[in-house]
């Protein structure tokens, strides 16, 4: 691992502090909350401008083993999958393992329902354990991805949408009051969200419908045919 990126969504907490603390090298901060979804886009964005090959997302709370993180990256690294995920599902003792009865029910109801509509096969889509290769990231439009929880959702039918595989690896998550989580309101949201989202990809994929979230804008290309400045630090574009 060369590079750990923090982003702090303008927090009340020390996490700046503590970042520090552990020499952590990239540290962002929001100027406001932006959202679960808006702190991943600074995330990648700021991987891909320090040169990341392979961009691991790690929910910060422990409920996921960190020591898993050698064996996603080397199923990218080696070219087997450009896109990895953390699966709580496979091996069957998520419950075991403390997931509470809903949340499993919840999961299992939503993956059957999302594999139908979208023709794939995960064991699940709602880990916060993700790894991508850069050249993914690159492809993706995840800028005009929600800044809510559906942001994760959203992301995995994109890259289904442009041709990529997805793979799992068994992980085993711990469930404990501190962990991280959504109440019931934000739960039945994100629920209607991955529903939503699926019939969307759905209705793109037949080409009834042209979503903004499955298309990565054009680059703008601007040709010089002659300029006059000398110098290279004075040359921009002002509108």
């Amino acid at each position: 691992m060369d590079d750990v990126i923090l982003v702090d969504d303008n927090s009340k907490d020390n996490t700046i502090e503590v970042a520090k603390e552990l020499g952590i090298t990239h540290i962002l901060r929001h100027d406001d909350n932006w959202g679960y979804g808006g702190n991943q886009k600074t995330c990648y964005e700021h991987a891909l401008k320090i040169g990341a090959d392979i961009v691991i997302m790690l929910h910060p709370d422990y409920q996921y083993n960190p020591k898993l993180i050698p064996s996603i990256a080397y199923l990218i690294a080696n070219g087997v999958f450009h896109v990895v995920l953390g699966s709580r599902i496979l091996g069957d003792r998520a419950m075991i393992n403390g997931m509470p009865v809903y949340k499993y029910i919840f999961n299992r109801m939503l993956t059957w329902i999302q594999n139908f509509i979208i023709w794939e096969k995960l064991s699940e889509y709602h880990t916060g354990y993700r790894a991508f290769s850069k050249e993914v990231l690159e492809k993706v439009n995840f800028q005009a991805n929600s800044n809510d929880f559906i942001f994760d959702n959203q992301m995995l039918t994109q890259i289904f949408y442009i041709g990529y595989e997805i793979g799992e690896i068994s992980c085993p998550a711990k469930y404990f009051e501190e962990a991280s989580s959504i109440n019931f309101s934000r739960s039945m949201k994100y629920g209607l969200g991955v529903i939503g989202t699926s019939i969307k990809y759905r209705l793109n994929k037949w080409k009834i419908l042209r979503s903004k979230i499955y298309y990565k804008p054009k680059e703008r290309k601007i040709e010089v045919i002659e300029s006059n400045i000398k110098n290279p630090a004075d040359q921009s574009i002002r509108s």
